[in-house]
């Protein structure tokens, strides 16, 4: 218990301080591009603008961090039981939203470091309640039905965000966490690792299932950090990388909690869960003062730029 908690503990931290890189890296080049150049008829961002945001170097290093947090993810979706390994792992909100007020620029209110700290003592409850994680067989249709909905949810989104544009700013955190979520479920289900066989895992759908919805959420969360707020498209990440997967695993792979500690466990998922919501709605732009209107004068230093709060109201961002 004690490795997988340091393991999903290292993937937040991985996770979230890529976040923030991969934030700065697209600022900076939304900064570079003229403001029709890199967006559809919607005003959603297109894969060419994602593409050059990918091009700086705190992107790319971001991204490193993503596919170390990643591997560090599986791993303890291997060694706990999912409510508590996709809770700790969603902790990267919190490394997200502190590391925004140096790198970001931004500021954190009252209201969001209280709900920072709500979520820290959930994972606290959490970890406390958290029993053996489940054995994680399941009928091979589960799988084919995993891919399936997979794929349902990474094209949707791809087509929403270019349907709606910055309005699907949220919709996008979210989908790219059911992705994630999705992501946790596979590994746990995944055929032939315990013990190792090449072509069972090869032809395991869960496997293809877990290439989806990694890399189409990672494409969702660009787009949502590049129109969105930081911390509210994590937020929205969270819910949905914590909520659906903690309930398919107590419902169906048969993870618990420690007998008599039921109640501390369901109290701290829904306050993890309260919590990150909570950061969505106070690090909403209204909630910093934007007024959806362009700044008077902006740095030249991308890096000097005001946060992605103000950014993602001054015009369209790629």
């Amino acid at each position: 218990m004690l490795i997988g908690l340091l393991t999903a503990v290292a993937a937040s931290i991985c996770y979230g301080t890529g976040s923030v890189l991969q934030a700065v890296g697209s600022r900076k080049s939304a900064r570079r591009e003229a403001a029709a150049a890199g967006v559809t008829q919607h005003g959603g961002p297109n894969l060419s603008s994602t593409a050059k945001a990918a091009m700086t170097w705190e992107f790319i290093v971001g991204t490193i961090l993503d596919f170390v947090g990643f591997g560090l993810g599986a791993l303890a979706a291997r060694m706990l039981p999912l409510f508590l390994s996709q809770t700790v792992i969603s902790a990267n909100l919190v490394i997200t939203a502190v590391l925004s007020v140096k790198l970001l620029g931004i500021r954190l209110n009252r209201a969001e470091w209280t709900s920072i700290a709500v979520v820290c003592s959930a994972l606290v409850l959490l970890a406390t309640a958290a029993g053996p994680e489940g054995s994680g067989h399941t009928p091979i249709a589960t799988h084919w039905w995993l891919l399936a909905i997979s794929l349902l949810l990474m094209v949707g989104g791809t087509v929403a965000v270019r349907l709606l544009g910055a309005r699907a700013a949220i919709l996008a955190g979210l989908l790219s966490g059911l992705g994630f979520g999705a992501l946790g479920v596979g590994v746990r289900i995944l055929n032939g690792i315990d013990p190792f066989d090449l072509g069972a895992l090869l032809t395991d759908p869960a496997l293809y299932a877990i290439l989806v919805a990694g890399i189409g959420g990672m494409y969702l969360h660009t787009v949502a950090l590049q129109i969105g707020s930081v911390n509210g498209a994590t937020a929205a990440l969270v819910v949905g990388e914590t909520v659906l997967p903690g309930m398919i695993g107590v419902l169906w792979l048969g993870d618990t909690s420690r007998p008599g500690f039921a109640w501390v466990a369901m109290t701290g998922f829904l306050l993890a869960v309260a919590g990150a919501v909570a950061v969505a709605w106070f690090g909403a732009p209204e909630a910093h003062g934007a007024t959806g209107q362009e700044p008077e004068q902006l740095p030249e230093d991308p890096e000097q730029a005001v946060g992605p709060d103000r950014l993602a109201h001054s015009g369209p961002v790629r």
